[in-house]
């Protein structure tokens, strides 16, 4: 196992926004953490990446124990975090987002395999990240994250504020990502789409798992699409 969560709450202050989480992530594994606003979603990520202030319970990431880690001894480790909002440097160029990021000593050879996987960023590596369209800007923020060749990827909200035809082809990068070998896990509020593309996925209600399972069985689940996918949430 990859990443194991058990019993893990997070929170601010004396408040534990999610309580008792049990979850995993495998290699090469895609799974999606779904739910209502307000569920815990984003302190469940956070908390991975050690950005909250209060945890307790066990996090282990390839058998070692995160909870002692600091958030950098976290990314350090193989995991790549990329947030919804603020997930490239908008006054860098497309070279220099993905030169700052890498610790490797590989650059040069991460920079030209970047570059054949997103063919786009090779034409616009003068740019400054501000100036790209949101598919551009995704799609850079995908590199910036594999520049660190990481075990995990975290994403949060990755086709927030995107169009249709742009969210398929986000989901489609998601996919890809396995080429990679690495694991993703993903908060998305396009749930049942996210799920369509995953192995397993949680749903968080009130700060706990709701219900957990193979994705193919919990969209399959009526009482589940009814409380926590919608009627329809765009495809």
């Amino acid at each position: 196992m990859l990443l194991q969560l058990s019993e893990f709450s997070a929170g601010y202050g004396e408040i534990d926004i999610i309580r008792n989480i049990e979850l995993s992530v495998s290699d090469r594994e895609i799974v999606t953490i779904a739910g209502t606003n307000g569920a815990g979603k984003s302190t469940l990520v956070k908390g991975i990446m050690g950005l909250v202030p209060k945890m307790s319970g066990t996090m282990l990431f390839a058998g070692a124990d995160l909870l002692r880690m600091r958030a950098e001894e976290r990314a350090a480790r193989g995991i790549s975090y990329v947030p919804q909002i603020s997930n490239v440097f908008a006054s860098l160029t497309v070279l220099e987002n993905l030169k700052v990021v890498n610790v490797s000593g590989r650059s040069g050879k991460r920079l030209d395999d970047m570059f054949s996987v997103f063919p786009a960023l090779r034409d616009r590596r003068r740019t400054l990240a501000r100036s790209l369209s949101g598919g551009e800007r995704q799609q850079l923020a995908f590199a910036r994250a594999l520049m660190t060749d990481p075990k995990l990827i975290i994403l949060d909200e990755p086709t927030a504020a995107l169009s249709p035809a742009l969210t398929d082809q986000v989901f489609q990068r998601v996919i890809d990502l396995r080429s990679h070998e690495v694991a993703v896990l993903m908060i998305e509020q396009r749930a049942r789409q996210s799920l369509k593309i995953s192995d397993r996925g949680y749903i968080l209600d009130g700060g706990k798992v709701a219900m957990s399972g193979k994705a193919a069985d919990l969209l399959s689940d009526p009482a589940m699409a009814k409380l926590y996918l919608g009627i329809n949430d765009g495809h």
